[in-house]
């Protein structure tokens, strides 16, 4: 059996003040919900750590002609994006990081993603000579409509982890606890 013995008002004092520091962090916890935050941005602004899987040359054209730009999990546009829906959080025991929206588990876990069967209008372009040609335009710009039917498929989405810590975020997060625990001696 080992057994310790401290004596002294000071080193009990200090001891008191780290053990209360452990059971309640939660001065810190808003610095830890930050270097999170940090984190995943770096995450989308690196376009993955390590890099995710490129976009196939349909989607990146797609995004390139509607103006999304061309980094994979970022959408310029109309709604509410995955990068604009990150949100960080913290109270006396914890710090998180996340997203309610519901499509962002398939992005950060990938899987298949099983479409119905449906048929939907497709706009063109017609030339004044008759002939439609074989790019779809927006509603508003077409002269042409014509129905397609689409069967029944899956896509492979593939896992893109944008909630993800680098053993580097690990290491700041433990800094920073460490330097909070010194500073409660």
């Amino acid at each position: 059996m080992i057994t310790i013995q401290i004596e002294g008002p000071d080193i009990a004092a200090a001891l008191r003040r780290l053990s209360s520091g452990m059971v309640q962090p939660g001065p810190v916890m808003p610095v830890v919900a930050g270097i999170l935050h940090d984190a995943v941005m770096e995450n989308f602004a690196q376009s993955g750590r390590p890099r995710w899987q490129a976009l196939k040359p349909a989607t990146l054209a797609y995004k390139r002609k509607h103006g999304y730009g061309e980094q994979i999990l970022i959408r310029r546009g109309g709604g509410q994006s995955l990068l604009s829906s990150i949100t960080q959080q913290a109270d006396d025991h914890s710090a998180s990081v996340g997203t309610n929206l519901v499509y962002a588990a398939i992005h950060q876990f990938g899987g298949p993603i099983h479409m119905p069967a449906r048929s939907q209008q497709a706009y063109y372009r017609q030339g004044r000579d008759g002939s439609v040609g074989n790019r779809f335009e927006r509603r508003s710009r077409s002269n042409f409509a014509q129905w397609h039917e689409r069967g029944a498929h899956t896509i492979e989405m593939p896992a893109r982890p944008f909630l993800k810590l680098t053993d580097a975020d690990e290491a700041k997060i433990v800094r920073k606890l460490l330097e909070y625990l010194a500073g409660r001696l």
